[in-house]
């Protein structure tokens, strides 16, 4: 095997890992709250809550960080602060003790991603990278999409501990060859970013993200909720202006002149919204309208992660031959004809074959199109230098748009008459579709994207 592809093998497993614990504890969560009884749900809520919040609100700094030190230090630090914190949540004796370890967790799984597509991308040359990032963005999509029903058989035949064990095979199957493998590379005239900008995104991406994980819990109109929301407001616009002012921001503003960068930005984070709402939802609807256990349900939902990774590399391909934006528009039309399939087309009764396996089908094939696309023409036109800091950025759109999503999936089920619960997920799939065809005119607007050749990367 060539070596970039061991490269890409081992920075996609990394990826796996981090993007899999996005989805994977939630199905644990019941087997959780019954071995914690002393500890209430909003307690345990934060079991949840925290690895989404902090693992969105580090990404930006972590691949600044990334850039100044070495991607590769930065990479196995990740990865081995992965592996200890999914160790400590697998033997966590308290509700704290969980929550401070995922915590932990989160804080490596925001230094994995915009690492491990930093010591990818050189590795290939321009007119092959949109088949590595291809592969690359599919792993992490069918992490997140596998991770309720790769849960709920460890949860089923061993308990919800071992949905944190399961990382360390995981982590040290990367770990093991990325110390022999992987090259250094950072910005050779680098300098540490600036700290209060740092500490601006950090706080402001965190309140953001805390205001809609917790907008049901604590009620929309509630003065936390409302006041996280202020405060990310305010908090991150500061982060803009001190961006424009600062000579070595957390966010260089210039990345978003290219054009490809800004659009791929604003795709992946209408494309996030539906997408992780989906994942929830047809999970929901298979437990809850057709009765189906979580086992079950975690099986029946597989075609659409397996139609993923099989397209995606396709979709790849097709990028680095005929440009994203080819590519971009099929998979958001894939995806929105899926939603719309499922909005007219299931009805109460179980018909899996009939009614639920075509449209899981194009929305898998929409997944893997659109994060391919999307995410080679958001680092195609940056320099090597900034593959990390504009991979971190991505990745932390992707991630507000999933928490975006789900608190708007969310609100639109608890909104639906309870003698009727059926009407809440034709809507929430209805929203689905309208974010698809929001999704498909970006990808109009994306316009010829032009890999840099590598002298200029």
């Amino acid at each position: 095997m060539e070596r970039r592809w061991k490269v890409l093998a081992v920075t996609a497993v990394a990826v796996f890992m981090g993007f899999l614990d996005v989805t994977i504890v939630n199905v644990a969560f019941p087997d959780i709250e019954r071995d914690f009884t002393a500890a209430s749900r909003a307690d345990l809520s934060w079991v949840l809550n925290a690895y989404n919040i902090v693992f969105a609100a580090l990404l930006v700094p972590a691949g600044r960080v990334a850039d100044l030190v070495g991607r590769r230090r930065m990479f196995l630090i990740g990865v081995t602060a992965f592996v200890a914190a999914s160790v400590l949540c697998g033997v966590a004796s308290s509700p704290e003790g969980l929550v401070a370890a995922r915590v932990l967790q989160a804080a490596a799984g925001a230094i994995l991603v915009p690492t491990s597509l930093a010591l990818l991308l050189p590795e290939f040359p321009p007119e092959r990278r949109a088949t590595a990032v291809a592969i690359w963005s599919a792993t992490g999509a069918v992490a997140a999409a596998l991770g309720p029903s790769l849960g709920g058989v460890l949860v089923d035949q061993l308990g919800w501990r071992w949905v944190f064990f399961a990382n360390v095979p995981i982590g040290l199957a990367a770990l093991v060859p990325a110390r022999r493998l992987l090259r250094e590379t950072r910005d050779p005239d680098g300098v540490l970013p600036d700290l209060l900008g740092s500490a601006l995104i950090v706080a402001g991406v965190g309140a953001l993200a805390l205001g809609i994980v917790k907008g049901s819990d604590w009620g929309w109109g509630s003065g936390r909720v409302l006041g996280a929301l202020a405060a990310a407001a305010v908090l991150l616009p500061g982060v803009v202006l001190r961006s424009a002012r600062h000579r070595a921001p957390v966010i260089e503003l210039g990345l978003f002149r290219a054009r490809s960068f800004a659009v791929a930005n604003a795709g992946m984070f209408a494309f996030s919204t539906a997408f992780y709402a989906l994942l929830l939802c047809n999970v929901l609807f298979l437990t809850q309208v057709w009765g189906y256990s979580i086992l079950t349900a975690g099986f029946a939902v597989t075609p659409g992660p397996l139609t993923a990774a099989f397209t995606a590399p396709l979709a790849g391909r097709l990028s680095d031959r005929f440009g994203q934006r080819v590519v971009a528009l099929p998979g958001a039309l894939f995806f929105t004809a899926g939603c719309v399939l499922f909005a007219t087309g299931m009805g109460a009764e179980p018909s899996y074959l009939g009614e639920y396996l075509i449209p899981t089908i194009l929305t898998g094939a929409g997944v893997g199109f659109s994060f391919a696309s999307w995410g080679s023409a958001a680092v195609a036109e940056l320099p090597a230098t900034r593959f990390a800091t504009g991979s971190a950025v991505l990745a932390c759109v992707r991630q507000i748009g999933a928490v975006l999503g789900i608190a708007a999936l969310i609100a639109v089920l608890e909104a639906a008459p309870p003698a009727d619960p059926l009407s809440g997920f034709v809507d929430a799939w209805t929203m689905m579709a309208v974010s698809g065809a929001v999704v498909a005119a970006l990808a109009l607007g994306l316009g010829r994207v032009r890999a840099l050749a590598p002298a200029m990367a």
